[in-house]
């Protein structure tokens, strides 16, 4: 067992404060394979006064863009030259399937400091505003200061990514605590930010298993900003706590995603959109397409072949590179799944595949579940209202588009949605219609650095990526210059100053 995963401070590895320590488990197998340093209130404070000492006095803030730019780009080579060693990792840790972690994290985490980057190197700190009589007026994007980052577990190394690099590149420093459950690779990219140059307490990461950690960095008065992932109930929390001294909050929570299917779609290729949009991780993702509305002419056809296709996909260890679907993170998701299932069945929901737990010969230990579909679903059962993150589907028949867009907004949440038809013009106007922070047409799961994502309602505040979510790490100042001064009258409603007639 590996026991040299400690926590990242002021750039040095080092141990909690009260020597404690905490096993990370293989979901695969459920045996643990790693120990991890145990981080608490105290571990937490000393991170935030290294990042504190780095923004208020060291060089980070003060440099130009591009300067910024350059580490930050050192970072996105380190990560593609160790991608095969942190693909296996997450593999490992979060249970992500060596396919997927191959193909879609790695990557993700390299484009995302690529792209940050460039935005910290091309976007100016200072534009001139629309000038008024006689004075200039100038608009400043200043960093923040200290930002707390509170990562979930089931996409570690891609949130680490998502957090650490606009705080940076806009000249911020962080402390980033990820899930207890999969702490592994975002350790791994705070060390690469220290090999590739990063000054000392820029980025600081603190693996805890408990919540004093995440809680001290959340309310502590030196934080300047808190940018959370994960469920709209520590969502509430998070907010609650931050309101103390009023510091800035983006929060990317909860999903019940609606994927829509037009009549006229393509079937074979709408079938395995509506598979990926699901099954993509076990369902373990905010944005999965839970919901799946198909217009009632299509919807029998539909059905008979999803159902087939979700039969023939290969359950497997998350590092099998044959396996679709891997384990899901813990024990206690698979039993949230299995309560969920129980759920809809009570309520009368029509179980047409899977609903039970899933063998793996050689990992009978590991947390699987075979896919599962629910057809005759209403929108007011609770499988298709909550937030279940496993490889749940529940399959609701619309008549029109006005019934379907009704379901789909029928939901505390708005993270996300997708439509599928072979109409561009009806299309559009079913995603314009749709209250949801991101709408896919004939795709799914596509986030692109470069481009906005966040949620409408409870699912959540602001936005990350592109240039919006590079502003959310960035303060407004705003600076009028008199350009008269002493050389003119003063305004006559300087009533302090401006002499009074008789």
């Amino acid at each position: 067992m590996n026991n040299g995963y400690q926590l990242l401070i002021d750039n040095e590895l080092c141990s909690a404060a009260s020597g404690k320590t905490f096993e990370s488990i293989d979901p695969s197998s459920g045996e643990p394979f790693a120990t991890v340093a145990d981080g608490g209130a105290e571990d937490a404070q000393r991170a935030i006064a290294a990042a504190r000492r780095a923004f208020d006095g060291g060089p980070w803030a003060r440099m130009s863009g591009k300067e910024r730019a350059e580490q930050l780009l050192g970072v996105a080579d380190l990560v593609k030259k160790h991608a095969g060693e942190l693909a296996e990792l997450e593999s490992k840790d979060a249970g992500h399937t060596l396919r997927v972690a191959t193909n879609a994290d790695v990557g993700m985490v390299v484009s995302t400091f690529r792209v940050f980057a460039d935005l910290a190197s091309r976007l100016e700190e200072e534009e001139l505003l629309a000038e008024s009589q006689g004075a200039r007026n100038i608009l400043r994007r200043e960093p923040m200061g200290v930002c707390a980052a509170i990562t979930p577990w089931n996409f570690p190394m891609q949130m680490a990514a998502w957090k650490i690099a606009p705080a940076i590149a806009a000249g911020n420093a962080v402390v980033i605590k990820p899930s207890p459950f999969a702490p592994l690779t975002t350790l791994e990219i705070g060390r690469l930010c220290v090999e590739a140059g990063i000054p000392a307490g820029v980025v600081n990461v603190l693996p805890g298993s408990g919540v004093s950690a995440g809680e001290e960095l959340v309310s502590s008065p030196l934080v300047d900003k808190v940018a959370f992932t994960g469920s709209t109930e520590t969502g509430r929390r998070i907010m609650q706590m931050a309101s103390s001294n009023i510091k800035k909050c983006t929060l990317e929570l909860g999903g019940k995603s609606a994927s829509i299917v037009l009549d006229g779609a393509d079937l074979d290729y709408a079938v395995d959109g509506a598979l990926w949009s699901v099954f993509f991780h076990d369902g373990q993702v905010c944005s999965a397409g839970t919901r799946l509305l198909l217009q009632q002419s299509i919807h029998d056809e539909f059905v008979a072949e999803l159902v087939k296709r979700a039969d023939d996909l290969l359950i497997g260890p998350a590092s099998d590179p044959a396996t679709d679907l891997g384990p899901l993170i813990s024990r206690p998701q698979l039993e949230t799944v299995e309560r969920y299932v129980a759920i809809g069945r009570a309520d009368g929901a029509d179980l047409l595949i899977g609903g039970e737990r899933a063998i793996v010969e050689g990992h009978e230990g590991g947390y699987y579940y075979r896919p599962t579909i629910f057809g005759g679903v209403t929108s007011s059962m609770r499988i298709a209202q909550e937030e279940i993150f496993g490889p749940v589907l529940a399959v609701i028949p619309f008549a029109d588009e006005d019934e379907a867009i009704r379901v789909a907004n029928d939901s505390v949440y708005g993270l996300a949605g997708a439509v599928w038809s072979g109409n561009e013009d009806r299309a559009l106007e079913v995603a314009r219609r749709m209250r949801t922070g991101t709408v896919w047409i004939n795709d799914h799961h596509m986030i692109n650095p470069r481009f906005p994502f966040g949620g409408y309602k409870q699912s959540g505040l602001g936005r990350e990526h592109g240039e919006i979510g590079f502003n959310e790490f960035r303060e407004i100042k705003h600076i009028h210059l008199d350009r008269g001064g002493q050389t003119r009258a003063r305004h006559p409603w300087w009533d302090l100053t401006v002499p009074k007639r008789a």
